[in-house]
């Protein structure tokens, strides 16, 4: 395989990869409603920690994925941010710095995963408990 071959591939990957860790950041947020079910904490979903691991880790292979692609560029033209003056390049280092956001949303978002359940997990608040303690 030529070397330009070998990163224009990178330079598509890098965008594909960005894009595929903010679908897993959405999916992962759109499934925090599986923690209960009939006002009984379940704790959080195979789903939810699925998602809360896989977007980082594609964030993650997205920017070493740039990292390798910089150091292959500045071996030969060193002090570059940007891997060439292609379209694609400029994507990769766009979608690059997009990563590094996401990542760092998707650590606070698998933090939440692992935290303690702010209500205590002794089920639904509101008029239902309400009505219970006035019948008792």
């Amino acid at each position: 395989m030529t070397p330009i071959r070998s990163r224009t591939r990178v330079e598509l990957l890098v965008p594909a990869l960005t894009i595929a860790s903010a679908v897993l950041l959405v999916a992962r947020f759109a499934f925090g409603s599986d923690t209960f079910q009939h006002c009984q904490y379940l704790g959080p979903s195979t789903r939810v920690y699925v998602t809360g691991w896989a977007g980082p880790v594609c964030s993650l292979v997205a920017l070493v994925l740039y990292w390798a692609l910089l150091r292959r560029v500045n071996a030969v033209t060193p002090g570059r941010l940007v891997p060439g003056d292609s379209g694609g390049a400029r994507l990769a280092a766009a979608f690059a710095l997009v990563a590094l956001f996401l990542l760092l949303v998707q650590a606070l978002a698998l933090y939440w995963v692992y935290a303690p359940d702010q209500a205590g997990g002794d089920g639904c608040e509101g008029p239902a408990v309400l009505r219970a303690s006035l019948a008792a």
